[in-house]
């Protein structure tokens, strides 16, 4: 499989919890995906029509910006992808690392957290968003995640 990169986005911590614990699973580097601007309470208030995310999410093209960058991209065969649903797909700063890194040929496994939505919307966006790029599969993970089924996707997926 190559050396492995679990990437993540969290607003409110659940995705940072799950990552670090892939990472350690996988004896994976990670990289946290940091927006230039934290989003706040407010920010992320559901359901809202005014409120950052919905503006940002709402436009196609919007790239948030982001405060760190991932230098050494090409070292990774495989990455681990993960974020929160927002909207019923990807946050847009997920765009952001996506094309700020150049992902085409790599395989790339996604994660999210979600209490209500199902990864598929996001999974197939992504794929249509990104030919190029090889995303595997996809799995979501409830805020209530369990090291147990946590280690049986990953070591399912990467025998």
């Amino acid at each position: 499989m190559g050396k492995i990169l679990v990437s993540y986005f969290s607003a409110t911590g659940a995705t940072k919890r799950l990552a670090e614990k892939m990472a350690d699973v996988l004896y994976a580097d990670i990289f946290e995906i940091k927006p230039e601007i934290k989003y706040t309470t407010e920010d992320l208030k559901w359901p809202s029509r005014t409120n950052r995310t919905f503006l940002e999410m709402r436009n196609k093209r919007f790239r948030p910006l982001v405060e760190n960058k991932l230098e050494n991209v090409d070292e990774y065969d495989t990455i681990f992808l993960g974020f929160p649903v927002w909207y019923n797909t990807a946050p847009t700063i997920i765009n952001t690392f996506i094309e700020e890194n150049h992902l085409d040929g790599k395989d790339v496994y996604v994660f999210v957290t979600s209490g209500a939505h199902t990864v598929d919307k996001s999974f197939r966006d992504l794929q249509r968003t990104y030919p190029k790029i090889n995303f595997i599969t996809a799995k979501r993970f409830s805020g209530r995640f369990r090291a147990k089924d946590l280690l049986h996707w990953v070591e399912y997926r990467v025998a």
